[in-house]
């Protein structure tokens, strides 16, 4: 039976052969038909996924499923019209950040365009941070490589780079002293992945002295101590500022809406900046990565939403855990996630979750109150954590190819394409090995034109203008240089109005209060910013000379105030 013929054959055994049809484009599997659910939809993509295939292009439609309206940028100018560069970047998530801070060693002009007011807002803001340790992808796949590469480059790019990282280990419990008997399985594991540290089995009484506070129906764990956290948001705009400080430039609230090709070639990019030309193009654009795949006629795969909620505890919570907690089923076969856990965050938050749904939608960052009781019954991992920690949820949207693995790789058909798709968890911790990849594949586009050098005067060591003071002994000492390090904005993360000044006189526009807390938190703590907005505001209305009707929580039409109540004499408006 050949490769189709299987399809086929699973897609009867679904019950969808009449309604479904399988065919071969190029080296990629193609499904079209109409269903009536969305599940029908999902176990259609997964059937034909594995079969030795490329990739799957899955266009079911689903009946009644109204479609999407992607936020885009309400900017129309031609600030990128004429423009020529080597490399364009497309997608100003960790990946595209990360590949522009690589690619800036040589001597290439680079541009990174990104569709949202801010850098990282989509996948790369609305995770966990956990940088893993290789453990749970399977071996051969690039999930697995990148993975084991990247955790151990984040301790020299957060560094270089002035971000910090942590590395509590990941403790896996196990639920039932049957599951004691996978511990062989996972040294075993652990070992051929290549995972780094003294990965182990401890035993129920050596958890309790590990962690505490841990739950009374742990039977003992497996330790995997290279597990790391980051902030997601603010590696990737260290990663963005320090590819800027070597010459890179950034273009917000810019999309790309079509290329222009040229015997198999991406010869210039049409966005709602104007046409720019470029030598080499890296597609990271993250959940729409297949889209702009498309615009080259190079869609071989497509990417669907696998949406994860998260819930956030207090700041206080950090001392009640050391490691980051999880107590997945180990026999589950199939399984398409991590199963989430309990995880400290660098900010002294824990972090329950993620969950995982598979969705049509890609940018419905949106949460239901069942999926927020799903996440509580993660307290029960840590005794000493109840609801009245709880100071938020979210949802983030990882962007799910059907074969389950990354797509790195430069285009077969398209001269002058690489892609860094489907990069779903774990592909924060993956990053720095993806961008170092990506880049050189860029270089050699290049190279069949010219001669691409490393620079001499490359540095890698982040210059920030900003940084967040944490400690009375520093507060003291700014405040010595300068007043306004001593009046406090935000009470609930200690920020001052020179922090917030400084984070705007960075080398990348903050426009934004979401901008503002990204970087240095303000906004971020119990109060959710009901002290500080309107004094941010002041500081950003200041700052920028715009009306303080002008600012927005988070771009677009997300403005915070509607009118003026008074006129300047303090007279109320009619």
């Amino acid at each position: 039976m050949n490769k189709l013929d299987t399809v086929i054959k699973a897609l009867k055994k679904l019950g969808l052969d009449e309604s479904v049809k399988a065919e071969t484009w190029r080296k990629s599997i193609r499904l079209t038909g109409s269903v009536d659910q969305w599940e029908q939809k999902v176990k259609a993509g997964y059937a034909a996924a594995r079969k030795g295939f490329k990739g799957v292009i899955n266009d079911i439609s689903v009946k009644g499923l109204k479609e999407e309206v992607i936020h885009t940028s309400s900017i129309n100018d031609s600030r990128l019209d004429g423009l020529y560069f080597d490399v364009l970047i497309v997608g100003g998530g960790i990946i595209g950040c990360a590949a522009a801070r690589e690619l800036s060693r040589y001597n290439v002009s680079i541009a990174l365009l990104e569709k949202e007011e801010d850098l990282a807002m989509q996948t790369s803001s609305r995770n966990d941070g956990m940088i893993h340790p290789g453990f749970a992808s399977h071996k051969g796949t690039k999930k697995a490589h990148y993975n084991i590469l990247g955790n151990r480059l984040y301790t020299q790019w957060s560094e270089e780079l002035g971000f910090e990282l942590k590395r509590p280990g990941s403790l896996i419990l196990f639920s039932n002293k049957w599951e004691k008997l996978a511990a062989p399985l996972c040294t075993l594991r652990a070992k051929k992945n290549g995972v780094d540290g003294n990965y182990r089995y401890i035993s129920r009484k050596q958890v309790f002295e590990m962690e505490p506070n841990v739950t009374d129906e742990q039977h003992g764990g497996f330790f995997l101590p290279s597990a790391g956290i980051i902030s997601p948001y603010k590696a990737s705009i260290a990663m963005a500022e320090n590819a800027i400080e070597n010459g890179a430039e950034l273009f917000l609230n810019t999309y790309v809406s079509s290329f222009d090709m040229d015997e198999n070639r991406i010869h210039a990019v049409n966005t709602n900046r104007g046409t720019v030309r470029c030598g080499a193009l890296i597609n990271c654009a993250g959940n729409f990565a297949d889209t702009v795949a498309g615009f080259a006629d190079d869609r071989f795969f497509t990417l669907h939403g696998r949406k994860g909620t998260e819930c956030i505890l207090d700041s206080n919570t950090g001392v009640l855990q050391k490691t980051i907690l999880s107590m997945p089923n180990l026999f589950l076969r199939d399984r398409r996630t991590k199963g989430g856990g309990a995880v400290p965050c660098i900010e002294g938050n824990i972090l329950l979750g993620p969950t995982a749904e598979e969705q049509p939608w890609k940018e419905d960052f949106s949460t239901d109150r069942a999926t927020f009781k799903l996440l509580l019954n993660r307290l029960d991992l840590n005794k000493k954590l109840t609801n009245a920690s709880v100071i938020t949820y979210f949802s983030g949207i990882r962007p799910a190819s059907w074969e389950e693995d990354f797509i790195i790789e430069p285009s077969e058909t398209i001269r002058n394409l690489v892609h860094a798709a489907a990069i779903q968890s774990p592909g924060v911790a993956s990053a720095p090995a993806i961008a170092i990849d990506v880049a050189k594949m860029a270089v050699d586009i290049l190279s069949e034109e010219k001669k691409i050098d490393l620079r001499s005067d490359f540095n890698p060591r982040r210059n920030a203008s900003y940084h967040r003071i944490t400690t009375i002994e520093e507060r003291a000492d700014a405040v010595k240089k300068n007043p306004e390090y001593g009046n406090i904005i935000c009470r609930c993360e200690t920020i001052s109005e020179q922090e917030i000044r400084d984070v705007l006189n960075g080398p990348i526009p903050v426009t934004s209060l979401d901008a503002i807390k990204r970087r240095i938190r303000a906004g971020a703590g119990r109060c959710h910013g009901g002290f500080c907005t309107p004094k941010v505001m002041e500081i950003i209305s200041d700052h920028l000379s715009v009306s303080m009707l002008e600012i927005t929580k988070k771009g677009g039409h997300s403005t915070v105030l509607v009118g003026e109540t008074k006129d300047n004499k303090g007279g109320f408006l009619e």
